[in-house]
């Protein structure tokens, strides 16, 4: 039985992906389900780069101002939502078009892999914590390199979040995380996902992501921020987001407005470069040149998907 297409527009932090999407969702007939782990929070707009209700276009959006800031929100809880998502668009006879740079929740629908929801042990996250502020992350990795090295490809030596889950994984199950992966892809995989990713020169990419921080601060990042810690009590995740940390590191007074803008820029640029590294690994993706008019991109993307499924 011939399988619905799904399109999916992914690729680093400020490469273009809501402007293409919301272009070609115009032109298709489409909705988009968002694929990124920080804009499913409330009230955290500025810094997640939310497509504004002007920039949206009249398009549905899914899964954007989704949960509150103070719920641990899991890729197995967005698998779930997503794929909701999609049956209902495709159910209204529309395209579904996922947009996101969260490679984690994007593996999870495009094969199909069923994450086991962890419960988070405090104590063990606490201990894990101590030991990279004595002896430092490199440590830990190297650890996680010895459980699962086929992991560890993916990720990089500074990527905190993710080396403690693989840590965190083993320490839950007794399984590696590549194990519990290669189990859980025994799922045929339900829709015809097509990837496409927008490629930039690595320096213009950088250009973008300065900018778009600078952007950021003066749409009132700070501002926002401070209404977030006056509204809610906690935050087991959201608060770890790339620009609120930092954010939260100012106004605690660990560093001045400059030092944070540029450690916000920096901490961006390594990111956009782990999820280059994480789409690339998945063999399925079509690259497209983001200096490209974005109607090649669309007219690409059209040709492909009126192509005969073998």
């Amino acid at each position: 039985m011939q399988k619905n297409k799904v399109i999916v527009i992914c690729g680093p932090t400020a490469s273009g992906k809501t402007a293409l999407s919301i272009e070609l969702a115009k032109q298709i007939n489409g909705e988009i389900v968002s694929c990124d782990s920080m804009q499913i929070y409330k009230d955290m707009d500025i810094g997640t780069a939310k497509p504004t209700p002007e920039e949206m276009q009249g398009i549905k959006h899914y899964l954007i101002g989704y949960v509150s800031p103070e719920v641990r929100y899991s890729v197995a809880d967005y698998k779930i939502d997503a794929k909701k998502a999609i049956k209902e668009i495709i159910k209204k006879g529309k395209m579904p078009i996922v947009v996101g740079g969260t490679g984690l929740y994007l593996d999870s629908l495009i094969y199909e892999i069923e994450y086991q929801d962890i419960k988070l042990d405090e104590a063990y996250r606490k201990k894990l914590e101590k030991e990279i502020e004595e002896k430092g992350l490199e440590e830990l990795y190297e650890r996680a390199k010895q459980i699962d090295a086929k992991a560890i490809e993916k990720i990089s030596l500074n990527d905190k979040k993710r080396i403690l889950r693989i840590l965190e994984i083993y320490h839950a199950t007794g399984k590696t995380k590549t194990e519990q992966e290669i189990e859980s892809r025994k799922k045929e995989v339900e829709y015809d996902y097509k990837v496409y990713a927008l490629n930039w020169d690595r320096q213009k990419l950088y250009d973008r992501i300065n900018k778009r921080v600078d952007i950021m601060i003066e749409q009132g990042l700070i501002e926002e921020v401070k209404q977030i810690l006056a509204k809610y009590d906690t935050f087991p995740t959201a608060m770890q987001g790339l620009g609120y940390k930092e954010v939260v590191e100012y106004l605690e007074g660990k560093m001045t407005k400059e030092e944070m803008i540029e450690k916000i820029k920096m901490e961006t640029r390594r990111y956009a470069k782990r999820q280059l590294t994480w789409f690339r690994k998945n063999k399925q993706t079509i690259w497209l040149n983001a200096e490209d008019n974005m109607q090649n991109h669309i007219d690409i993307i059209l040709r492909d998907m009126h192509k005969k499924t073998p």
